[in-house]
């Protein structure tokens, strides 16, 4: 796997996530820089044009990690939404940047902490607020 796959982001995730980051400042997190490479890279379009089998913020996905074999269902939040409950990923985290865009079926290799790849793997979006016209979470 040596090119990334393609990645779709909703204007709205787009701007909101520039903001964030913009927002941080100086401040630093394992992932930042990729982060902000793949808000540049993106395919940005309108939250109705959003493919329904992408993964946006406040989507629920179900993905795997290659080094364990295990498999998550978790909903992808910004960092305000991110409570400590089992169920949520923040977009901050590692796993959740290299979640962001991904279609059903994409894999990545993702930084993380210490120098190593995570490897994840899309195997559905089983809840997408543009495919649900939940637009304003």
């Amino acid at each position: 796997m040596n090119s990334k796959p393609e990645i779709t982001l909703s204007r709205i995730d787009a701007d909101r996530l520039e903001r964030l980051l913009d927002g941080l400042g100086d401040k630093s997190f394992p992932g930042r820089l990729e982060l902000e490479n793949e808000l540049t890279r993106a395919n940005v379009v309108e939250p109705t044009k959003v493919p329904s089998t992408v993964v946006t913020m406040n989507s629920v996905v179900r993905f795997s990690v290659a080094s364990s074999g295990a498999e998550f269902s978790l909903r992808l939040v910004y960092p305000k939404d991110a409570d400590g409950s089992s169920d949520k990923v923040s977009i901050l985290a590692p796993v959740g940047s290299a979640l962001l865009g991904l279609s059903e079926g994409d894999e990545i290799a993702w930084p993380a902490p210490g120098g190593n790849l995570i490897k994840v793997k899309i195997i559905e979006v089983t809840y997408q607020p543009e495919r649900s016209g939940d637009l304003n979470l």
